[in-house]
């Protein structure tokens, strides 16, 4: 864990190593220290600071004066400014031009401490906004794929990757997660972009439909094939054609499938030529296509056609974190298509989101969020809006009462969740992330902790100290 920097600048040396003494053990950060504002600026152009405590009385550059200075190049800086007992008015002066807070000297170790452990709290607010936001414009490119969580990092990463290629791509994921997402953008970013995107919801077609849909065919081919028909192959050609859910097709077309990927040829319904066709191909399933080989129903050989580069979606639950990102996401876009902007989660309509499993995935989240956009009637949404009525019992928490609206298993899962939170999280906090220690005052083993820990996706590592 990088420790994080506080610079403080005083011309007073005896001041600055009692600062440095005792404020790096207590806030278990690095103390960097000027006797000037000179200093301070040419400290600052070579290292980054979270915090920056000035004296505002100072031989030739005052504190005000630096703060100036300092806000021009790094607008961002928390700055906190120590000025004597009877100069509030330029403490408010400096607050006026963007320091975050002031602290009249003399003080004891106690008050500065406190204070710069709020503008630390400021600082690390302030980086984690801007790193949302720069992951939020990131995110637009990948057209509406929206997450920070580290899994959907490295589908960014391998979307890529493989959309400098023309590689076979096949996407996996439960029903929701956004694989046509990921299919669109691996084409958007591809050299392949300017050329179509022909998307094809294979169970959606009968088979019997499905072969003349991909293939095309000549006339006379069948009864009412009064003309020439060109598939949807031919369509996409210099493009891509994406194949949604492939493992639904049935074995004639499995077959006719493979065929165009080993020869890069299609032949129509009727014909007797084979027509060539340049065209990237990405599948996509919800199935297990290993299970469905060793049942009989998804040949082998296409499967290995199809999986040369595999991108898996994680469920909704395996990156919770995200929840927050994508709500925002869906006010935001559905709030200004149905011209109701402005809409926000209530906290514990959010608690109850974070808490869900989302078995539809982030379609699932999606559709609620719309549901409730559509229903609240003012700017708040709640949990009533979107079909829970909780009761009104004041001796529990709001998103508890909301229980007796769920089916009896997923109340109770929702109930162990917010109680092995609390409790192991006051555990851990007491042992300060010493799981063997936590094991121990709970009763437990540390390995059947670790796996409850594992269960609830509960970490050590917030608890312990920096």
């Amino acid at each position: 864990m990088v420790r994080e920097r506080i610079l403080i600048v005083d011309d007073e040396p005896d001041l600055l190593r009692l600062l440095k003494r005792s404020l790096e053990e207590d806030l278990q950060c690095i103390i960097e220290t000027a006797l000037s504002g000179e200093e301070a600026l040419n400290i600052l152009s070579q290292k980054s600071m979270d915090v920056v405590l000035i004296d505002m009385k100072m031989p030739g550059m005052s504190g005000l004066e630096l703060l100036q200075f300092i806000l021009e190049d790094h607008p961002w800086m928390t700055i906190v400014m120590m000025t004597a007992h009877g100069c509030i008015e330029l403490a408010v002066e400096a607050i006026k031009s963007g320091a975050y807070d002031f602290i009249t000297k003399p003080f004891d170790t106690e008050t500065i401490s406190f204070t710069l452990q709020k503008a630390l709290e400021r600082s690390r607010l302030l980086r984690e906004n801007l790193r949302l936001q720069k992951d939020i414009r990131t995110c637009t490119s990948f057209q509406d794929i929206v997450g920070t969580s580290p899994k959907m990092k490295r589908i960014y990463e391998l979307i890529q990757t493989v959309a400098t290629t023309d590689i076979t791509v096949l996407i996996t994921g439960e029903s929701g997660t956004g694989k046509d997402l990921v299919a669109r953008a691996i084409h958007s970013l591809s050299k392949r972009k300017d050329f179509p995107f022909v998307a094809v919801n294979c169970p959606t077609v009968p088979e019997h439909i499905l072969e003349s849909e991909l293939f095309g065919y000549k006339k006379g081919a069948f009864t009412h094939a009064t003309q020439n028909k060109i598939g949807l192959f031919q369509e996409a050609h210099k493009g891509t054609i994406f194949l949604d859910e492939i493992g639904d097709i049935s074995a004639n077309i499995q077959t006719k499938l493979l065929r165009v990927l080993q020869e890069k040829t299609i032949k129509p319904l009727g014909d007797t030529k084979t027509i060539s066709v340049d065209v990237r191909v990405i599948a996509s399933t919800n199935r297990n296509l290993q299970e469905a080989i060793k049942q009989g129903k998804f040949r082998e050989d296409l499967y290995y056609r199809l999986n040369v580069i595999p991108i898996e979606l994680p469920p909704l639950r395996e990156r919770k974190e995200d929840i927050p990102l994508l709500v925002n996401h869906f006010l935001k876009k559905h709030g200004q298509e149905l011209n109701r902007p402005n809409k926000r989660l209530s906290p514990e309509l959010m608690e109850i989101f974070l808490e869900n499993d989302w078995e539809g995935n982030v379609r699932e989240l999606e559709n609620i969020v719309i549901r409730g956009i559509l229903f609240a009637p003012e700017e708040e949404i709640r949990p009533e809006h979107i079909g829970l009525k909780p009761y009104k019992n004041p001796n529990i928490s709001p998103e508890l009462n909301l229980i007796p609206n769920l089916p009896y298993k997923k109340a109770k899962e929702y109930i162990l969740k917010k109680f092995h939170k609390l409790y192991l999280g006051k555990l851990l906090k007491e042992t300060g992330g010493n799981v063997t220690q936590a094991a121990r005052n709970c009763g437990l083993e540390r390995q059947a902790l670790q796996q409850i820990m594992k269960r609830y996706n509960i970490t050590a590592k917030p608890f312990r100290k920096k």
